[in-house]
């Protein structure tokens, strides 16, 4: 078994379920006492979001790398980072170390293809919503891309900073989630992609016509695949 290095903290309650999911998964597959051999290094998110919010990715940038070389000198075979919006910077990150990143958008494009679906609606933090690291990414697997207007983006912003980061899961905000769902749905998208790693803990797939496609679930499921070996990193690429 391969030992998965994750960069985690950002939040922690979506790190949680990372190191959750991995484990549940490793057992289900492996069955026994069988667990995950994982790494994880946990960074500060009031550093992490300031530096977001003040526009200084090339901060926070030095942040992941530093996360991903500690992994790798703790004897990670390869590294996750645990949310979607430090993926802007995953190409540094990458050229920064010798083990290979496992790409949350790689594993996510895979899972919604394996759908059927050729159009997604895009969920996230403003800096994912509008970022081209992100919905260019899914571009290159074939699928297209529409996300909230700005308004809804707002809201989206707001509710991933000041609640769910927070631990905070509030029903008036999952009810304007749906709202955004529909609305998404109506601009022609065939499924969701929840492209923030907390949003899984208020958007469930029982509260939704369209297929939900929790980023948070897909990546570590993802990553339990390399480390027992089922797929390789290459694999995810080519979706």
């Amino acid at each position: 078994m391969k030992t998965i290095g994750m960069i985690g903290g950002m939040s922690w309650e979506s790190s949680i379920e990372y190191y959750r999911l991995v484990n549940e998964e490793v057992k289900r597959q492996l069955g026994g006492l069988h667990s995950a051999q994982c790494l994880m290094y946990s960074v500060d998110f009031e550093e992490i979001e300031r530096y977001q919010h003040q526009g200084d990715w090339e901060k926070a940038t030095d942040v992941m790398i530093d996360a991903a070389q500690r992994l790798e000198k703790g004897g990670a075979d390869f590294v996750v980072i645990c949310t979607n919006t430090m993926h802007k910077m995953a190409d540094e990150v990458q050229a920064a170390i010798s083990i290979p990143l496992l790409h949350i958008v790689d594993a996510t494009a895979q899972a919604v293809k394996s759908k059927g679906i050729g159009k997604v609606g895009l969920l996230g933090t403003r800096f994912t919503m509008e970022g081209e690291f992100y919905g260019s990414r899914l571009k290159t697997h074939g699928l297209d891309v529409v996300i909230p207007d700005t308004v809804d983006r707002e809201i989206v912003h707001r509710i991933i900073y000041h609640e769910l980061v927070l631990g905070k899961i509030l029903t008036s905000s999952s009810k304007e989630f749906q709202r955004i769902i529909q609305t998404l749905q109506k601009n022609g998208a065939e499924g969701i992609v929840l492209g923030c790693t907390e949003i899984g803990l208020l958007v469930k797939q029982k509260d939704n016509i369209l297929p939900v496609i929790d980023t948070t679930v897909v990546h570590a499921l993802a990553a339990v695949d390399v480390a027992l070996e089922n797929k390789n990193i290459e694999d995810f690429l080519q979706g």
